[in-house]
């Protein structure tokens, strides 16, 4: 049973891992219903509090299956973390995003009404809107907070400037961002900038859509979001496993599988980073909970850092239309 630590100024206990729900709905092909509940029951029994969503996945679909899988289960027990601000037409494409004081409030009713409860635990801006101020969108948020209807306040993939900012608005929980062996760009700037004001991370991405997972192959199934990333294709999709490859012999060694190496290195990054495992199956949820006690010695993680080095990954993590939306990476 995990145990729940208070590891953010600013946030909620949480369990060293979180579940990232996502995949249950979008991004990713076909998932199994009755498997994605199962696997939500299943990281809620071994102690995982922290689900993690956005209305935008399946257009609200993925809000509605964990409030199907909530139910009979304590409220208090459950730290729901969702996204908002993604605007989609009817075809599924992404149109923009939308940070606007009343768009909040528009885009928080919805998802209370789907989720089935009466209050968000960390409800936070999928991407920084271009066109509103970040002190305008977390301003809407904090009225939402006095008013109830949130518990804490969190970032995703903004940078130090847009951290510092948000935060002078309203005290803030986490951001959430891309981060693993292979995604280490938030070490220079973004990262120190957060434990400067008591920022947590969670960290999302850390299998990097299953291509460090040991389990890739280039004859898997480049399905959703993977048939667009620069990371899967071609020369690029080669030379990452290579560092898969490498990485397999250290886990050998270690006697842990890849996927576990591969979490237990952002976990070793510090106390205040939490993990979000993508699992959609119960057998990968078990596999990623092998890396919760899986503590790193000061050889194994050198021996990580030579066989994955920092940017030795080929590609782009996005397409660079969705880089453009990014704020962390400018």
């Amino acid at each position: 049973m995990l145990t729940h630590r208070t590891i953010w100024a600013h946030g909620p206990a949480t369990a060293p891992l979180a579940l990232g729900c996502m995949g249950m709905s979008d991004m990713y092909g076909p998932a199994d219903r009755a498997e994605s509940i199962a696997t939500i029951h299943a990281a809620l029994d071994a102690g995982i509090n922290v689900l993690d969503t956005g209305d935008f996945y399946g257009m609200g679909h993925n809000e509605m299956l964990i409030a199907e899988a909530l139910k009979g289960r304590r409220r208090e027990d459950v730290v729901l973390s969702v996204k908002f601000g993604a605007v989609r037409g009817p075809d599924g494409a992404f149109l923009g995003y939308d940070g606007r004081a009343k768009s909040v409030r528009n885009f928080l009713a919805y998802s209370l009404k789907r989720l089935g409860t009466d209050y968000i635990d960390i409800y936070r801006p999928s991407r920084l809107d271009s066109e509103v101020p970040i002190e305008e969108t977390v301003g809407a948020i904090a009225d939402l907070v006095r008013e109830g209807y949130v518990r804490h306040i969190g970032l995703s993939e903004v940078g130090a400037d847009t951290i510092r900012r948000a935060a002078s608005v309203h005290p803030i929980s986490d951001l959430q961002i891309e981060y693993s062996l292979i995604s280490r760009g938030i070490e220079a700037a973004i990262l120190p900038t957060c434990r400067e004001l008591g920022i947590g991370i969670t960290a999302y991405g850390v299998l990097s859509r299953g291509l460090i997972s040991g389990h890739w192959s280039k004859d898997t199934n480049n399905a959703g979001f993977r048939a667009m990333s620069p990371r899967f294709q071609g020369p690029n999709l080669d030379h990452n496993l290579t560092l898969v490859e490498a990485l397999r012999g250290v886990a050998d060694r270690i006697g842990a599988s890849v996927a576990q190496v591969a979490i237990a290195w952002v976990a070793s990054r510090g106390a205040d980073i939490v993990p979000v495992v993508g699992a959609r199956r119960r057998d990968r949820l078990t596999e990623s909970l092998g890396a919760a006690g899986l503590v790193l010695s000061a050889a194994e993680l050198a021996a990580i850092e030579a066989a994955v080095p920092k940017d030795a990954a080929a590609g782009e993590r996005y397409p660079a239309a969705l880089l453009a939306h990014m704020d962390s990476e400018r």
